[in-house]
């Protein structure tokens, strides 16, 4: 049988502790819900017996909610943390983000309002923290849940997302998607390519109710689609996996093979060697389709190589092209063989010339 959930209701007024007291109770999983009216008794009451979410106001006598948000985050790690308030201000709302609340509400004013906040009160309660990868200023959330909360609450704001030296926006409007960027990325291509990343650092900028929209999806569409395209992804990945099986089966090299540390640089999908003598098998990384790859990749070297022999044009050192899908980058070294990347198209074709290079002396190394 499931533990019953327990939620902390934190608020000086005692009428609102009465009214969402009773809301809450009533959401499908049944928590528990306990009330109390001051910082410090919140506190006490933590310290006491373990809750799994803390539910505060943000304005109270003493001890207001961003300190007893302070104090929980570093002594509860793993509670989840929601602030219900009255105060519409931008720069209450990046603080209590900065210190990782998983949701910042303005309290309900009307029927559909409280159903929404049940429902994300009620999401919160349904996943389990463990294992999660998440973002950096809210706790153990996915990057999909976040910008949920985001539209469900109709906020205006920038969310700036990075990973690595990666950087992505996502501008939201009054609850809508308006645009996006990362890198040379912008509309609904940068928007699915910023939900890919599993991980980094999330904070939320002052709202731009200038910035032009180039998205018109709605953000359920955009999610789903996003979602789609990722399933698609796993499917390519879990294919890789199976070919790795068939290959160790055959004696084949597989994505486990030395390459593997080239797939460690920025924006990397996949590495492959093309050996010089097409008798010797393949040597791989992440290659799903790996007999169409391979094929493409050999015409296209021993093109490009007649064609530097017929222009004069020298040794072919490195070839680099741009795609709508993915970009990639060839280069042949003799008594090596044939390297070949997939980059994302995140990177700019600067970035993976300049990747591509530092690939390539790694490998020939």
């Amino acid at each position: 049988m499931a533990t019953q959930q327990k939620i902390l209701l934190l608020d000086d007024d005692e009428q609102m502790l009465d009214l969402y007291k009773e809301l809450l109770g009533q959401i499908p999983s049944q928590p528990e819900v306990r009330v109390c009216s001051s910082g410090a008794r919140a506190i006490a009451m933590l310290e006491s017996e373990p809750f799994n979410l803390l539910i505060t106001d943000l304005r109270m006598p003493k001890m207001d909610g961003l300190q007893v948000l302070s104090i929980v985050r570093r002594k509860y790690p793993q509670l989840r943390l929601v602030v219900l308030t009255s105060v519409v201000d931008e720069e209450y709302r990046s603080r209590a983000y900065a210190q990782g609340v998983e949701l910042f509400w303005q309290k309900p004013a009307n029927s559909e309002e409280v159903k929404m906040f049940q429902d994300c009160v009620e999401s919160l309660l349904g996943r389990d923290t463990q294992g999660q990868e998440g973002f950096r200023g809210v706790q153990n959330k996915s990057l999909v849940d976040l910008i949920q909360l985001e539209c469900l609450s109709r906020s205006s704001a920038v969310l700036r997302i990075t990973q690595g030296s990666l950087e992505g926006k996502i501008w939201v409007h009054e609850g809508d998607i308006i645009d996006s960027t990362t890198g040379a990325l912008g509309g609904e291509a940068g928007f699915r390519e910023i939900l890919s990343w599993k991980g980094g650092n999330f904070e939320i900028l002052p709202a731009d109710p200038d910035r032009p929209r180039t998205i018109m999806n709605s953000y359920q569409g955009l999610l789903l689609d996003t979602a789609q395209a990722m399933d698609e992804a796993q499917g390519m990945e879990d294919a890789a996996k199976a070919n790795d099986a068939a290959n160790a089966a055959a004696g084949v090299p597989s994505s486990g093979s030395r390459l593997a540390p080239l797939a460690k640089f920025e924006g990397v999908e996949f590495v492959f060697v093309l050996p010089e003598d097409d008798k010797v098998g393949v040597d791989s990384w992440g290659l799903s389709n790996a007999e169409a790859v391979t094929k493409w990749a050999r015409e296209a070297g021993s093109g490009l190589i007649e064609l530097g022999a017929n222009i004069q044009a020298g040794q072919l050192l490195q070839a680099t092209g741009t795609g709508l899908q993915r970009h990639w980058s060839l280069a042949p070294r003799v008594g090596k063989g044939l390297l070949c990347v997939g980059f994302r198209r995140v990177l700019s074709s600067d970035q993976v010339q300049q990747t591509m290079k530092l690939m390539t002396s790694k490998w020939a190394s």
